[in-house]
């Protein structure tokens, strides 16, 4: 089955190999000075959220730029560009070097609604349940379906999903717990959502740089999901989210939030919504960043976040009786339809 999504992706990137290859690449010395500049006119050119996040970034460039000295390790070099890259509060933005990679973590100081060690309990997935492609699923004593997908990383086949929604067929409603997933594949995002219409669904917009000023864009790309030609969800479905749902996941979420039957609930998810690309810097540090931001249907960003239909947090008598409140909100509103 092919998805809109992958053509448009497709497109995209031969647009941003295009647009990279007709320009005149300047030359940067390998020192500190050589690699910081080509870093700050990477994201400076090419990174899609500047304007959208209000970033001053030749002021952030000022600020950094006068902490480089000729003799600094290059520990200390990554240092600097670390804090340098944090100010764009991205989880898409990364720094590899051999000996470290920078990371920011979207909402580290949010309620994390979440206890692995809960979901794992005899109250939801015990000792019995069943895996499959990053799923681990079960149906709960109430003949509610419960689907735990931890990371979007994993390879999911069509006929993975056909069994474990052909297994939860019988139930009344289907939970899909999305909370603590970091992300992964995107294309993942698009091919199970599709097992929850009969019909195309317009989800959202996706825009790609096409020159160096911030707020260089293509016009709005329509993003669609198709529904596929294997076994589909026809009832009631809640997804589950928390501030840690990031990515693919963030996608995923938009995604099913436009499906007939969906309903999110939880804490609003953490975001991330700019397709990554790469570059690389004179001494062979690899910089990724986010290059082409991600709307939803109504043309608004997701880069930091969706709130949920319900929002529904944890509570601690809960947590100490060994009870996820989200869970138990959504077995509620399922067995209420």
């Amino acid at each position: 089955m092919k998805y809109k999504l992958n053509h448009i992706l497709l497109a995209l990137f031969a647009t941003m190999l295009g647009f990279t290859s007709c320009i005149t690449e300047e030359h940067f010395d390998n020192n500190p000075e050589g690699n910081f500049d080509q870093l700050w006119q990477i994201i400076d050119e090419k990174y899609c959220f500047l304007d959208y996040k209000e970033i001053d970034w030749d002021a952030i460039g000022r600020k950094y730029r006068s902490r480089l000295s000729a003799e600094m390790t290059r520990e200390n070099l990554f240092e600097v560009l670390d804090s340098m890259l944090y100010n764009l509060k991205d989880g898409h933005v990364n720094l590899t070097a051999p000996f470290n990679q920078t990371r920011y973590d979207f909402w580290s100081d949010s309620p994390r609604n979440f206890t692995e060690a809960i979901i794992e309990n005899s109250n939801y997935l015990g000792n019995d349940y069943r895996r499959a492609a990053g799923f681990k699923y079960k149906m709960l004593d109430d003949n509610i379906g419960y689907i735990y997908y931890e990371s979007f990383s994993y390879a999911i086949g069509e006929g993975n999903l056909d069994e474990v929604l052909n297994y939860l067929a019988v139930c009344d409603g289907l939970i899909i717990d999305v909370r603590q997933n970091g992300g992964g594949n995107i294309t993942n995002s698009t091919k199970i959502a599709g097992r929850f219409t009969n019909e195309k669904v317009h989800t959202g917009y996706i825009r790609h740089k096409t020159g160096t000023g911030h707020s260089d864009f293509s016009d709005p790309y329509p993003v669609y999901v198709e529904p596929s030609s294997g076994i589909k969800w026809q009832k009631q479905v809640v997804v589950l989210t928390n501030r840690h749902s990031y990515s693919a996941t963030n996608d995923f979420i938009n995604n099913m939030r436009y499906m007939p039957n969906a309903t999110i609930m939880g804490d609003t998810s953490g975001g991330g919504s700019g397709m990554p690309f790469s570059s690389e810097l004179p001494n062979g540090w690899s910089i990724r960043f986010s290059a082409s931001p991600h709307y939803d249907r109504d043309m608004q960003h997701i880069e930091f976040g969706i709130e949920p239909d319900i929002k529904v947090d944890m509570t601690v008598e809960d947590q100490l009786n060994g009870y996820d409140t989200i869970i138990e909100a959504a077995r509620s509103y399922l067995q209420s339809k």
